[in-house]
C-alpha cells in the first residue's frame, strides 16, 4: 500500500470537535452485525498507512499486551521495527507494559530489552507525574492503544484520562488507536457522583458506558478537560475501527482476544464483569484465584440453595451452576468456598449490571449470614460505594429493596448520560437491548 500523508489519512477539524480518522480512507465500514474478518483495529489501519500519522513526531505510547496488530505483534515492537516512528517512551498502566503484574500492581520503570526504549511506570500516576514523564521523554505525540472492557471501574480508561490532562499541560498531541468495546455499545447502570470518585471511577460516567476508548477520549475532552485543566487538547485524533457496529460483541468481530489483565481471561469474563465485579466490594470471593474470575463467586459456608434461588429468578442470558472452589490467591486463600459459576448462554439478552445486583440481593437473602460489605479506606467508606458511584445501591440492599427497585432508581440518570454522550459517538448502530 502506498503510504498516505497525515492529511490524507485524517479528517481534521477545529478544536471544538476532535479530529477523527475518516473510515472510508482505508475501506468502507461494515453493514449489519458482520462476521469474522470484517473488523480492523485502529492500530492495523495506522500500520497499513506506514505510521504516517506519527511522522516527524517524538512519540510516547501508553499500551499493554492488548496493543497488538492483527499478526499479534505488539504495537511498540512493530513501531520500533518499522524504523518509521521516533519512539521515545512507553508508559505502562496497571499490570504493566508486558503484563506480568497482578491486580493493583505494576512492573516499575525500566528499559525494554527488545526495543531499548524507556518504559515508565504509569500505574497510579497523577497528572503531574504524567506531565513530568512526558517532559523527561520530550514527548510530542501521545499514543494510546489498550483494549478496554467497557466498565467504569476498569482502570485503563482513567490512565487514558490522566494522560490526556497531562498532554494538555505539555501541549502534546493525543492519538487514540481505537478498538471495539467487547460488551457492545449499550450503556447501563448507575452514575458516578461527586464525593465517590476514585482510581476506579474518576469522572461522571455510568457503570457500563458502552463506548470505545476513542469515543471516551472525545467525551472526556469535550466534557471534563477544560474544567480540570483550564483547556482542551489542541489535537485529539482517533484512528477509528473499521467495520464495527454498536450491536457487536467481541465474538462478532473475528479479532483475537488477549486478556487485558490477568483476571480477564475470556470475552465472556468481559461480558459479565460490569456486574459481577461488584463482588469485589463484599466479603465473598469474586473468583480471583480460580480459572474463571468474575464468572465464579462464593464464600465459605454459602448454602447450596444460593444457586437454586438464582435459577428461580430466570435471569435472562445466563445459567447458574452450583460450584465449589479453593482460591489460590486473594480472598479466602486455600479455603473451600461454595457458590455459583455464571454461564453466558445468550449474550444478546444479558444485562450484566442487573445480573450483578440480582446476585448481590440473593446473597443478602440466601447467603446464610456469609454476606457483608468489604470495608474501604478508611473502613467506614465502603468499597461498594466507589464501584456503584454513591451510597444508594448499598442503602437499598441494606433496606431490603428488590432488584427492580434498585435498577429502576438509576433510570433517569442513565437516560441523561445516553443523551450526553451522543455527540461523541463514532460508530453506527443502536447497541443491544
Amino acid at each position: 500500500m502506498v503510504a498516505m500523508g497525515r492529511r490524507g489519512f485524517l479528517t481534521t477539524v477545529g478544536a471544538a470537535v476532535p479530529a477523527v480518522v475518516a473510515a472510508p480512507a482505508l475501506g468502507a465500514g461494515g453493514g449489519g452485525r458482520g462476521g469474522p474478518g470484517r473488523v480492523v483495529n485502529g492500530v492495523d489501519r495506522l500500520a497499513a498507512a506506514d505510521w504516517s500519522v506519527l511522522s516527524g513526531q517524538r512519540v510516547g505510547v501508553v499500551t499493554n499486551p492488548t496493543g497488538i496488530l492483527a499478526d499479534l505483534t505488539n504495537v511498540v515492537d512493530a513501531m520500533a521495527a518499522s524504523g518509521k516512528v521516533d519512539l521515545v517512551g512507553v508508559f505502562g498502566p496497571e499490570h504493566g507494559f508486558r503484563g506480568t503484574a497482578q491486580a493493583g500492581e505494576s512492573e516499575g520503570s525500566t528499559v525494554d530489552e527488545r526495543t531499548g526504549v524507556t518504559v515508565y511506570d504509569a500505574y497510579g500516576a497523577d497528572r503531574a507525574d504524567f506531565a513530568a514523564m512526558f517532559r523527561e521523554a520530550r514527548v510530542e505525540t501521545v499514543v494510546f492503544d489498550i483494549q478496554d472492557v467497557g466498565a467504569r471501574f476498569y482502570t485503563y480508561v482513567w490512565t487514558m484520562y490522566t494522560a490526556m490532562t497531562a498532554a494538555v499541560d505539555v501541549g502534546a498531541r493525543f492519538v487514540v488507536l481505537d478498538r471495539p468495546n467487547p460488551t457492545g455499545g449499550t450503556a447501563r447502570g448507575p452514575m458516578m457522583t461527586a464525593g465517590f470518585t476514585s482510581a476506579v471511577g474518576q469522572k461522571e460516567i455510568v457503570q457500563q458506558h458502552g463506548m470505545t476508548v476513542g469515543e471516551l477520549a472525545r467525551f472526556f475532552d469535550g466534557e471534563f478537560l477544560e474544567a480540570e485543566t483550564g483547556g482542551r487538547l489542541t489535537d485529539l485524533e482517533v484512528v477509528e475501527v473499521r467495520g464495527w457496529r454498536r450491536d457487536q460483541l467481541f465474538a462478532d468481530t473475528g479479532l483475537t482476544w488477549v486478556p487485558p489483565s490477568p483476571n480477564m481471561p475470556t470475552p465472556d469474563t468481559a461480558l459479565l464483569y460490569p456486574g459481577t465485579c461488584l463482588f469485589e466490594a463484599v466479603t465473598w470471593s469474586e473468583g480471583r484465584g480460580t480459572t474463571r474470575p468474575f464468572e465464579t463467586v462464593g464464600a465459605p459456608g454459602v448454602p447450596y440453595g444460593y444457586a437454586a434461588a438464582l435459577r428461580a429468578q430466570r435471569l435472562r442470558g445466563v445459567r447458574f451452576r452450583e460450584t465449589y472452589f479453593v482460591p489460590t490467591f486473594s480472598k479466602h486463600l486455600g479455603t473451600v468456598c461454595g457458590g455459583v459459576q455464571v454461564h453466558v448462554d445468550d449474550p444478546d439478552a444479558l444485562d450484566p449490571v442487573r445480573l450483578g445486583i440480582a446476585m448481590l440481593v440473593e446473597a443478602r437473602d440466601t447467603g446464610g449470614g456469609t454476606f457483608d460489605w468489604r470495608p474501604g479506606d478508611p473502613p467506614e467508606n465502603r468499597w461498594i460505594d466507589k464501584l456503584t458511584g454513591s451510597t444508594r445501591v448499598r442503602d437499598q440492599i441494606e433496606d431490603g429493596a428488590g432488584v427492580d427497585a434498585i435498577v429502576g432508581a438509576w433510570k433517569a440518570e442513565l437516560a441523561a448520560f445516553v443523551e450526553r454522550r451522543r455527540p461523541y459517538l463514532l460508530y453506527p448502530g443502536k447497541g443491544r437491548r
